[in-house]
């Protein structure tokens, strides 16, 4: 690792001594200005790691997802428990390791301000933003809850009171697939202006084919609204109403199938690739079926895979000018639904494939009192309050592997209120300290059963011998009414040097927490209901950040040390006659890396960019007990790639009066990864490299354009998550989305 480092340090500085940082620019001109720390600051300004991806990325990218986000953004990794569904963000190796929707995610997610509390609030479809920004390290503060990672927001694009403008776009693509996305902005009055936005998604053809039914599978419908109510009655107050929606009636793509068993040699039932933790194509499950065509978007799965999706948001945001302070409320209200089908087993038979639901209803208000003292001091006192019910179900189809089908749901409630400060204070002209507090009280209820409902009267669950016989529904795993509670306390504090108007140095210590909570999945004794507790962070962090006096070169340097304490994943429990797996804490960990960003815009070539991002990363976890047993210290963690590196070209200059062109490639390498806390070598994704494209011709005042794009474009088919159940005879594999082209136009009035 340390050699590794050394070399793409030493690569990455020969690139910056003419190349420069941050790639993502956000505003107009040569400052970038996010809100990271709760209040607009040019980026250069704050002294911590973060990125942010304009509204001209996002659109020229083609960012149209939770796991695009990751091209742009070093040390980042993004993966899917299912194709298209469930995304788990992890940053820096802080990530999560679960599936369960009644968990929260490590990385806090905020669309305009307001935090998704589970994990089933992620997947959704990206369209008029104005940038994301991910911010980097444990945000205990001013973001609080859950957010050991980072914190990712996500910016929409406001009302505006300049000229009305409309912009629609219409974009067809391999996989016979129509994009058309409409925005229009408003100004009604001086006072008054409105934005509507609509986005539809129809893709006919999916991307991956089921030999079972002969047909393609993960075809795609959705369609996207929203409408904001901009208010400024005065120059004291702004306020914006937002509401917002979606619909998604879709196919569900399906992960590949590897066997575990060598069926020409029923004595053993034992492939010996397994046995060597290799995938052999010609291995099968316990009924002989084995995949050997080594396609990972070509399968035999079941027929029933869907996954159906509603949403319905609201956001009241107010500011207002108190006079020497400024007020900002943000009141939230998500209301989601949503249920889909996984054939788990990914083979034509009825193995073990499930029906989960997802069911979340969340309420969160936040107020915000920030000022400034004698031109020396910027203050922030603030409230927070949430509340959010997620219900979630689950019927499993266990037909062939158990002769039995199951069933079950878990309801949680949580509640979460905390008091924050935040302050920064200039000691010199140059020297500035940072500091922050904030106590969080949370509780959470639970109530939880898991039933084997035995439709065949053969259950093997019930009885080894899978006799047959009726038997009526027994209750496997339950939990009634538990509880789980925490106050804790997040801090910051730091210093900002800035020895030149356009250099900035800085040093961090911070401290954050992700509550404690319940797992909810498929279990045969109740003790897997048992809370887990708390997880925190300490992170130390130095950085740099420079842009030199005429804009051209952008500079952000940081190396930071993790001391990360109780890490929520999958241990062994002993506490009963029989071993068995629950979500538990792991008591320790370690992990440092560095981050680097540079843009360089030569001024000898105007109309060029040229972008580098690189993430290096090493993690070691503490000892833990898993259900196959004693984990030694040092395994890495999960989804945490040694080396993560980005980069992003883009050329655009007149090609005639009145006409521009664009050039634009952009591409991200992640070195191998491991998929569980078990360092799995059978499951583990090696490196790859991505690749996509853009050409573009328009009109110089950008009234039109029109674009060719592509996206992995030398087809790269990468593991994205794995399951390892070879003591089931099988094991299921999800992968990327094979190369997508297409075309766009776009006009503007």
């Amino acid at each position: 690792m340390r050699k590794t480092i050394l070399t793409a340090s030493v690569c990455a500085a020969a690139f910056t001594a003419s190349a420069g940082a941050q790639a993502q620019q956000s505003t107009s001109g040569d400052v970038i200005v996010v809100t990271a720390q709760k209040r607009e600051q040019n980026i250069l300004d704050v002294g911590a790691t973060v990125t942010a991806i304009s509204q001209q990325t996002l659109r020229d990218a083609r960012v149209l997802e939770m796991r695009d986000i990751a091209t742009f953004v070093p040390n980042v990794d993004i993966r899917e428990q299912a194709p298209g569904t469930l995304p788990v963000i992890t940053i820096r190796g802080v990530g999560l390791n679960d599936f369960s929707n009644t968990n929260n995610p490590s990385a806090g997610v905020y669309i305009d301000e307001v935090y998704l509390s589970s994990l089933g609030l992620l997947a959704f479809d990206f369209f008029d933003l104005e940038r994301i920004e991910v911010l980097k390290g444990p945000q205990g503060t001013l973001y609080g809850r859950n957010s050991t990672a980072g914190a990712v927001n996500f910016i929409t694009a406001k009302p505006n009171f300049d000229a009305p403008l409309t912009r629609l776009s219409a974009s067809y693509g391999n996989y016979d697939t129509l994009e058309v996305e409409g925005v229009t902005n408003i100004p009604v009055t001086e006072e008054l202006a409105i934005r509507l936005g609509a986005k539809s998604i129809r893709q006919w053809e999916g991307y991956y084919f089921n030999r079972a039914v002969d047909d393609d599978i993960g075809e795609r419908n959705i369609a996207l609204g929203r409408a904001q109510l901009r208010w400024t009655p005065g120059d004291s107050a702004d306020i914006l109403l937002k509401v917002e929606g979606y619909s998604n009636n879709s196919g569900l793509g399906q992960g590949a199938f590897f066997g575990a068993v060598d069926y020409t040699n029923p004595p053993s039932f034992a492939c010996a690739a397994i046995a060597e933790n290799e995938i052999d194509p010609t291995c099968t499950d316990f009924f002989g079926y084995s995949d050997p065509d080594g396609d990972p978007y070509t399968g035999d799965w079941s027929d029933r895979q869907f996954y159906d999706a509603k949403q319905i948001g609201a956001t009241l945001r107010g500011v207002f000018d108190l006079g020497g302070a400024e007020l900002t409320s943000v009141t939230g209200f998500i209301d989601h639904y949503r249920e889909a089908y996984n054939d788990l087993d990914a083979s034509p038979l009825t193995a073990l494939e499930f029906l989960p639901t997802t069911d979340v209803r969340q309420y969160s208000q936040e107020l915000r009192l920030a000022g400034n003292l004698n031109e020396n001091f910027d203050w922030l006192v603030g409230a927070f309050w949430s509340h959010d019910h997620i219900v979630v179900g689950s019927t499993g189809y266990a037909d062939v592997l158990f002769q039995t089908r199951t069933s079950g749901f878990g309801d949680q409630t949580t509640d979460s209120v905390a008091g924050f400060i935040h302050g920064e204070y200039a000691l010199t002209d140059t020297l500035s300290v940072i500091g922050g507090l904030r106590l969080t009280w949370e509780e959470k209820e639970y109530t939880a059963r898991v039933f084997d409902d035995n439709p065949f009267g053969t259950s093997c669950l019930i009885s080894l011998t899978c006799s047959p016989g009726p038997t009526p529904q027994i209750t496997l795993a339950a939990a009634d009414a538990l509880k789980a509670e925490d106050t804790n306390l997040s801090w910051k504090a730091g210093l900002d040097w800035k020895p030149l108007p356009s250099t900035l140095l800085y040093v961090s210590a911070s401290r954050g927490v992700k509550s404690g909570g319940f797992f909810f999945g498929f279990a045969t004794n109740s003790g897997s209901f048992q809370p887990f507790e708390p997880e925190s962070l300490v992170s130390y962090e130095a950085g740099v950040k420079h842009q030199t006096a005429n804009g051209a070169l952008r500079l952000a340097a940081s190396g930071f040390y993790y001391d990360y304490s109780d890490i929520q994943t999958f241990i062994r429990d002993q506490s009963g006659a029989v071993p068995f797996q629950r979500l538990g804490n792991v008591d320790e960990a370690n992990l440092y890396g560095a981050d680097l960003e540079a843009t360089l815009a030569p001024p000898a070539i105007e109309g060029l960019t040229l972008t580098v991002g690189l993430g290096l990363l090493d993690s070691e976890l503490g000892e833990f007990v898993a259900l196959s047993g004693p984990a030694p210290k040092g395994n890495e963690f999960p989804n945490a790639p040694s080396v993560t590196f980005n980069t992003l070209a883009r050329y655009e200059r007149a090609i005639s009066p009145g006409l521009r062109g664009v050039i634009q490639i952009d591409g991200r390498y992640s070195g191998s990864t491991f998929k569980d806390a078990l360092n799995d070598p059978l499951i583990a994704s090696d490196s790859f490299t991505l690749w996509n494209g853009r050409l573009a011709v328009g009109a110089e005042d950008g009234s039109w354009e029109a674009a060719l794009w592509a996206k992995n474009i030398f087809d790269e088919a990468y593991k994205v998550q794995g399951v390892n159940l070879t003591s089931l005879g099988f094991g299921y594999e999800n992968y990327n989305p094979p190369r997508t082209f297409g075309g766009t136009i776009t006009v503007q009035f």
